[in-house]
């Protein structure tokens, strides 16, 4: 008997009701979604969802045969750990298809009281190796790791070697390198952390000021991020990509440039090695947004197992992504070189 081979998924950003009907639409196999408070990453103003489009969402989602997984991915403090387990409870409640989890009293509280919930560990847990992807198969039954982007395809190819745990990758969007999102940056400059609040460089601080010729700076809780000339663009204003004075006077990026993530052209080396799911980045953007790189995502997987000794990429891909990133150039990461 022929040998099924389980095809690897799409899985698209949830931000808000709009961006998982666009990830829906466009061909993603599940939707990553989070709660309106600080158990999730992406706790952002105005993000994630009412319980009403919340329950439109997930009516969409078994209407159309595809999954949603909740991020329950930050790490609570002392005393505030009830507010992580209702996060779990809800979840269960509403039949996520798995619950995305970082730190490891939920995941212990997740698998004692939902024996047989779907846990997949969390980026954010910053497990890079094989002994530690096996200690929370072991302890907590995860099914699935997202990986930090901090592996090359090689790295990955030998991880899986000696695991049975499934690997998620971020593919598409937004590039973080503060050890996945456990980022000290916003928590110094606004006493907000990331970590525990779930936004990095939350709105509340951000203030845009026009000054002479179009031109614009941008601050977070009155440090000054960046200067734009009328014609240049920035992305969401996190320390990481500011511009700052350097010491020989010069004004640059000290951390990164503004990069989004494109695998495109990898895609088949990361299927090879044994990648499960390609994730999209960057739940905080718009639905046409979403749309677009799930779009794509799609079309590129979809062409690869057609045909996998003949995948190229389109050239309709590469302007699909670039226009829509938010930084002025794409970057395979450290998939290939560190």
């Amino acid at each position: 008997m022929e040998k099924v081979i389980k095809r690897a998924e799409v899985i698209g950003p949830a931000g808000n009701l709009r961006s998982l009907k666009a990830a829906v639409s466009a061909g993603a196999d599940a939707v990553y979604l989070g709660f309106r408070d600080a158990t999730n990453a992406r706790n952002f103003e105005g993000l994630n969802f009412s319980d009403k489009e919340l329950a439109e969402g997930i009516d969409l989602i078994r209407k159309e045969g595809r999954k949603f997984f909740v991020a329950i991915n930050t790490f609570p403090q002392l005393g505030e750990y009830k507010t992580w387990y209702k996060a779990v409870d809800r979840a269960a409640a509403l039949g996520a298809d798995a619950v995305i989890i970082a730190n490891l009293g939920i995941l212990r509280y997740a698998r004692e009281k939902y024996p047989d919930i779907n846990l997949h560990l969390s980026t954010q847990a910053s497990a890079s190796n094989y002994e530690s992807i096996n200690f929370y198969a072991t302890h907590f039954g995860i099914r699935r790791v997202v990986l930090p982007r901090v592996l090359t395809i090689d790295e990955i190819k030998a991880l899986k070697a000696h695991t049975d745990v499934e690997i998620e990758v971020f593919a598409l969007g937004g590039l973080c390198i503060n050890i996945e999102g456990r980022c000290y940056l916003s928590s110094y400059v606004t006493g907000a952390s990331t970590n525990t609040e779930g936004a990095c460089s939350p709105s509340r601080f951000v203030r845009f000021k026009s000054g002479e010729n179009g031109s614009m700076s941008i601050s977070l809780n009155n440090v000054l991020l960046n200067r734009l000339s009328a014609d240049e663009s920035s992305p969401y204003p996190t320390c990481c990509k500011g511009r700052y004075l350097m010491p020989d006077g010069t004004i640059a990026y000290a951390f990164e440039e503004p990069e989004s993530l494109n695998i495109l052209e990898i895609l088949p080396g990361l299927v090879e090695a044994g990648v499960s799911a390609f994730k999209i980045e960057d739940r905080q953007r718009t639905g046409a947004y979403v749309s677009a790189m799930t779009g794509v995502m799609r079309e590129a997987l979809d062409t690869y197992y057609e045909s996998p000794a003949s995948y190229s990429v389109s050239p309709e891909w590469m302007k699909k992504t670039l226009s829509s990133f938010e930084g002025s150039k794409e970057t395979v990461g450290s998939y290939l070189v560190k």
